[in-house]
């Protein structure tokens, strides 16, 4: 249990004497895809295969959960991620950055306690791959600022 700030509800910021947030799956999901893709060499998925994947999931509104899976409580949330990493970064770095990222952004805008970041690497991002993964990102950041707007 967090120690509560003098005058706020002891159980969290989820909750107030008027009542209680409940935050649904699938936006603890995006919050946590996009922030593990802020983090540069990595694709949410994996490969060639699902960069056009990915990139048709960011256009018709699949994207940034691509690659996450949560369990989200009343007070704490677990998220795995499957991605890939471009070649000659180094895994275990990159790895904890997303970690690290995905923790501070989901705790910050969410107000779930993170418990875990699993990750799993499946797949090496190659060179030639490049130019896909740069039009996804284009594409994935291009719909957040639609969002945003609406």
């Amino acid at each position: 249990m967090v120690d509560a700030e003098p005058g706020t509800n002891e159980r969290g910021p989820l909750y107030s004497e008027r009542g209680s947030t409940r935050i649904a799956d699938n936006v603890v999901a995006k919050v946590a895809g996009i922030a593990a893709q802020e983090v540069e060499g990595i694709q949410m998925g994996g490969g060639t295969a699902r960069a056009v994947g990915g990139f048709l999931d960011s256009v018709t509104g699949g994207g940034p959960a691509r690659g996450v899976s949560v369990e989200v409580g009343e007070e704490e949330a677990a998220v795995d991620l499957a991605l890939a990493v471009q070649y000659g970064a180094e895994i275990p770095r990159i790895a904890e950055a997303v970690r690290r990222n995905v923790i501070n952004r989901v705790e910050n805008l969410v107000g779930l306690r993170v418990v875990e970041v699993n990750i799993t690497v499946n797949d090496v991002l190659l060179p030639e791959e490049r130019p896909q993964l740069d039009r996804q990102q284009r594409v994935e950041q291009e719909a957040r600022e639609q969002e945003m707007q609406a």
